[in-house]
């Protein structure tokens, strides 16, 4: 076959057209996408409050759990020195209980739960 062979075919050939519909099934498409409302955005202003509470109160547990194992903790230097015996009691006991491995089993399932919707997005 040579090249005046090659080119006769090609200009022989009809251009490609989409089937019937396929117009009209793309317009339907991007006008259902854009009829689409947004997303609800989360509520960051009704979740902050609950969020401050949670920290005062985490922060008081803290303190309470180091002043209640003896007068020296309580009687310490400082708010800060207090909080850090408090909060080293507090990580001892959670290692006595293994909420590293706790936590490191909820970070992996985080992790899996959240590359799948990962992805997962788009696909209908």
């Amino acid at each position: 076959m040579n090249d005046e062979a090659i080119d006769r075919m090609l200009a022989a050939e009809t251009g490609i057209e989409p089937s019937s519909g396929f117009a009209g099934a793309v317009m339907e498409r991007v006008r259902g996408e854009a009829a689409t409302p947004p997303p609800i955005p989360f509520p960051w202003a009704r979740a902050l409050p609950g969020l401050a509470a949670w920290a005062v109160v985490l922060f008081f547990a803290v303190m309470a759990s180091g002043s209640a194992h003896g007068p020296e903790i309580a009687a310490g230097p400082g708010l800060w020195d207090r909080f850090l015996s408090g909060a080293s009691i507090v990580l001892a006991a959670a290692n006595r209980y293994g909420a590293g491995w706790i936590a490191l089993s909820l970070l992996i399932s985080l992790g899996c739960v959240m590359l799948s919707m990962l992805l997962t997005r788009g696909k209908t």
